[in-house]
């Protein structure tokens, strides 16, 4: 498969920015120093200031002691130690609270730590910053998009069938729902109650769209191609599933309940 080139835009508005990246990490020693130096790449290249958070949750074949070294030698990475396996949502929101105080912080991305999402990528999204939308997603299913052929079939029809179901029941007019590698601006993650977010996996990026809609937030999709992870295994299971399949029932409540109360203003008027 055709690598993606690094982009470079001379003037862009982007450039003055600061722009932080989450990547959250269980088992991915053999990944992170990859993707580390590609990240500080696609920095360099498009000229990025960014500042780069890894959140270890405790990995058992030395990732954080790497993540450590990382640090070290690098002056734009911090690492967030954790006691064990949290969960995904809770690791993206404790980089993005750490984020959050540094003012010179204007957009906060979140990524797998398992190089499925290629860093090559990030001008594209800033792109869609920069154009005014409040949200961009790196979508698989948007025109130009497309998944590695190494994924499996199962987790192909998984991936399709919760995108669906999440169109269908949230009424979100996103393609890729479920895609982790997107970029919000620092104002918008302010706004939304990030304590209140209790969801992990699948359920905690739909969780995050559905917030962000709900305030009003314009959200852009840019195609990416999907790779499958270039060491370990993947960490999605029945558990993630099932919470997914709740936070379905708990958005389609809070829509039918937003329905139902415009509804009863309108009745009120006439």
């Amino acid at each position: 498969m055709e690598k993606c080139l690094t982009l470079e835009f001379e003037d862009s508005t982007y450039s003055s920015w600061k722009v932080g990246v989450a990547i959250p990490t269980y088992n991915e020693k053999a990944n992170l120093q990859l993707l580390v130096e590609r990240l500080l790449k696609v920095f360099q290249c498009n000229k990025i200031v960014g500042r780069i958070v890894i959140v270890d949750d405790n990995s058992t074949d030395g990732t954080g002691q790497l993540a450590d070294s990382l640090a070290q030698k690098y002056a734009d990475i911090s690492v967030i130690h954790r006691a064990g396996k949290l969960g995904l949502g809770s690791a993206y929101k404790e980089a993005f609270q750490f984020l959050l105080k540094d003012p010179e912080v204007k957009v906060i991305m979140e990524m797998d730590g398992d190089l499925s999402h290629e860093p090559e990528y990030i001008p594209s999204l800033l792109g869609k910053i920069e154009e005014g939308f409040d949200v961009a997603i790196g979508s698989r299913y948007v025109k130009g998009g497309a998944i590695c052929r190494e994924w499996a079939p199962l987790r192909r029809l998984i991936s399709k069938s919760a995108n669906f179901l999440t169109s269908l029941f949230t009424g979100l007019d996103v393609k890729d729902a479920t895609s982790g590698f997107r970029v919000y601006e620092a104002h918008i993650l302010k706004t939304i109650d990030l304590s209140r977010i209790r969801t992990n996996d699948y359920a905690f990026q739909i969780d995050m769209l559905y917030q962000c809609r709900k305030i009003g937030c314009e959200i852009a999709e840019t195609p990416i191609i999907f790779q499958e992870r270039k060491h370990g295994k993947s960490k999605l299971g029945s558990r993630a599933i099932l919470e997914f399949a709740k936070t379905l029932e708990s958005s389609f409540a809070q829509r039918i309940n937003l329905i139902l109360q415009n509804a009863g203003q309108f009745a009120s008027i006439w």
